[in-house]
């Protein structure tokens, strides 16, 4: 028979692939018994979706196995066990609870469709004596704080900036407690990308993100560009950059699977600003972390409204679906270079520059008029960087359906002048093409 004295807690780790700042695990490590962790490869993340591609290709399937032996080596040094499955969490976690006398799980609070019925269907498999502790812990400013502050999140960022800028603080770093080690065999293997179904492949030597991925990766960069080469100093001149390493922060990623948390890189930042300078370069990356929290805001108030065709804005306009047209986007054959230079980019290295992504955007949902939904999905495959809140409201801004008020068009030819003005952007991923 279980007893209090042999139960024990269990971390369910999704997005939040990370030991430093991790509310989840202070939360469970704070109730001063045995912690164990667990993680799924959920099958239906690397399985065909609706519109023909992979929810998950093999450059986040990489990153996200690098993340989790990353994760694997961390809590070892906070002596908490972690099992890995390659199994559905609703399935396989009510088994683990019931095996290893888990009275209390702890995860991350999720806002968005597919997440929430995952919970849901888990939820509904657990045994009643297991109770359930989440969190939100996602955002640079807490929704305790923010939320506050409004009735309802405004639809222009702007609005919402000034007014989190003004209000609300960005919460201090956790650090977790290491444990008392205890008795515990976990007798599970990290999947390989044969086992999702993937063949090994080598990182392309041209490619913008050529990074690991997990928490130590994650840190590594934070200082790298922050403190050592001090790139910080001219994000803000360099961020629409297209070519190599360092014209942006390349955090997304890391952000994006919870390595790092925009906490740590506030104040990663603010301690630069003390130490070194203080300029708009600096000011423009905490920019960005709020542009992030923006659109999460937006899916935790406009719920699965956010993955339907009218948007938030309810907006009816003409979709098309023309199979050969999607194709030609997809592969990087359209009538513009500039497209197809990034989209080309994007598949042969599961990254794609910010000014890319918005200029293959707009031309596939407002110069093609094509069903917007199928290019964010396409993204949702490829990009190593991927997150469901900025995918989605990114999409939903550019196809006239989200947060810009302007709902602008962008004119490929000119961006391409403006942004790569001697072709060597897109000499790089176009072959056997002449520029003038």
């Amino acid at each position: 028979m279980q007893t209090k004295q042999d139960s024990k807690t269990l971390v369910w780790f999704t997005t939040n692939l990370r030991t430093q700042d991790n509310t989840v695990l202070n939360k469970a490590l704070a109730q001063k018994k045995p912690v164990i962790a667990i993680y799924c490869f959920d099958p239906r993340q690397y399985a065909l979706g609706k519109y023909g591609f992979k929810k998950t290709e093999k450059y986040r399937a990489k990153f996200t196995i690098e993340s989790v032996l990353d994760l694997e080596k961390q809590l070892k040094t906070l002596n908490i066990p972690l099992l890995v499955y390659h199994d559905l969490p609703e399935t396989i976690i009510p088994q683990v609870c019931k095996k290893h006398e888990v009275d209390a799980l702890y995860y991350q609070k999720e806002f968005t469709h597919e997440e929430l019925q995952i919970i849901q269907a888990l939820k509904a498999n657990l045994d009643q004596s297991v109770a359930t502790f989440d969190y939100l812990d996602q955002f640079l400013y807490h929704p305790n704080t923010v939320l506050d502050n409004f009735k309802s999140i405004p639809n222009v960022f702007t609005n919402f900036r000034k007014i989190v800028e003004k209000k609300c603080r960005v919460q201090p770093l956790q650090s977790p407690t290491k444990q008392t080690p205890f008795p515990f065999n976990a007798d599970t293997q990290i999947p390989r990308l044969a086992t999702l179904g993937f063949s090994n492949f080598e990182t392309h030597p041209k490619s913008a993100f050529p990074f690991l991925g997990g928490e130590t990766e994650a840190s590594k960069r934070l200082n790298a560009y922050v403190f050592e080469s001090k790139k910080i100093e001219v994000y803000k001149k360099t961020r629409n950059g297209l070519l190599g390493v360092d014209y942006s922060s390349k955090f997304s990623a890391w952000l994006a699977n919870g390595c790092i948390s925009a906490r740590q890189i506030y104040w990663a930042v603010k301690n630069f600003e003390k130490l070194h300078l203080k300029n708009q370069s600096t000011y423009w990356l905490i920019f960005e972390l709020i542009w992030r929290d923006f659109f999460k805001y937006i899916a935790l108030q406009h719920g699965s409204d956010i993955f339907k065709l009218a948007g938030i804005t309810k907006q009816e306009y003409t979709w098309k679906t023309h199979a050969y047209a999607i194709k030609q986007w997809c592969a990087g054959t359209t009538a513009e270079p500039f497209v197809n230079a990034n989209m080309i980019e994007l598949n042969k290295t599961g990254w794609m520059s910010n000014r890319g992504r918005q200029n293959v955007a707009s031309y596939f949902a407002k110069t093609q008029a094509l069903d917007w939904r199928i290019g964010a999905a396409y993204f949702e495959s490829l990009l190593i960087d991927y997150d469901v809140h900025s995918n989605y409201g990114n999409w939903l801004y550019v196809a006239g359906v989200g947060n810009d008020p302007r709902n602008r068009t962008f004119n490929v030819k000119l961006q391409a002048d403006r942004y790569d003005s001697h072709g060597k952007f897109q000499k790089t991923w176009l072959q056997n093409i002449l520029f003038e």
